[in-house]
């Protein structure tokens, strides 16, 4: 059985305020984006993890979607599987591949083994493997607050446009993003700013952390700034970064704009 885990883009992303634990609130929308890896897994007599695509330096135990697979075998009789996954969505990058590919996991196991889990528990043992993974149980829009792990679904499409989305080879480190970005409680809901038309957006909706990568980072900036140049309606870095993400009223062809770089052009739905 195989399935494709998507990544998604974060539109808008205000950091509202420091917990007492050191983590910190914060108010985004999570929008999901047509760039997909590949997982698959098949009965087998033994265990077994392949992985191809982009090289994903990190020992199998650590990896996300074996995780989820450990997370229901200590709950479910799951048979022994052979399992690959075709890694395309660039990590490191804002887009919260790992997490998708641990959730779809959940998912795929679900239906494979007949497990009959509603969505709402599956959401709950996503969140034991990271902050992101819930989100891309139910895979729709939603406006996420406190550590990015509570959702509110929000009626938004942006079905009408096209999306540009660029990761340079740039790595950044989003305990250091977090450490030089100021709390602040936003003058305006994302909310409130999502259902205003896109082209009001570039006035209006914000990505808290350029604000500390893009100085450190003018690479990053350039992007968005090309991006913009090139006729984008709205852009933004995702996330902590890397990955800067346009999006335009027509079909792109801006490969040819961003040598070096990982560069992901189609439809949105």
């Amino acid at each position: 059985m195989i399935c494709f885990p998507n990544a998604k883009i974060n539109l808008g992303l205000n950091i509202v305020s420091k917990r007492p634990d050191g983590y910190h609130n914060i108010e985004t929308i999570f929008y999901p984006v047509p760039v997909r890896d590949a997982l698959e897994i098949v009965k087998a007599d033994t265990f077994s993890f392949t992985q191809s695509g982009i090289l994903v330096d990190a020992p199998v135990e650590k990896n996300l979607v074996v995780k989820a697979l450990d997370l229901l075998k200590s709950r479910y009789e799951i048979p022994e599987l052979e399992v690959h996954l075709l890694k395309a969505i660039p990590f490191g990058a804002g887009l919260g591949g790992g997490s998708a590919d641990a959730a779809f996991m959940l998912k795929l196991l679900n239906d494979y083994c007949e497990l009959h889990i509603p969505e709402d528990n599956l959401e709950e043992l996503a969140a034991f493997i990271g902050a992101d993974c819930p989100f891309f149980i139910r895979n729709t829009p939603v406006f996420a607050s406190g550590t990015g792990n509570i959702f509110e679904p929000i009626a938004l499409s942006l079905a009408d446009y096209h999306l540009c989305l660029v990761k340079p080879d740039i790595a950044v480190s989003t305990p250091e993003a977090y450490s030089m970005v100021t709390p602040a409680t936003p003058s305006i809901s994302l909310k409130e700013i999502a259902r205003k038309p896109v082209e009001e957006w570039k006035s209006l909706m914000i990505n808290d952390f350029e604000t500390s990568v893009f100085p450190k980072h003018p690479e990053i900036a350039k992007i968005k700034e090309r991006l913009y140049e090139k006729g984008a309606v709205y852009a933004s870095m995702s996330g902590s970064g890397s990955s800067v993400f346009g999006l335009f009223k027509e079909a792109t062809g801006l490969k040819e704009e961003f040598p070096g770089c990982f560069v992901w052009e189609g439809a949105l739905r």
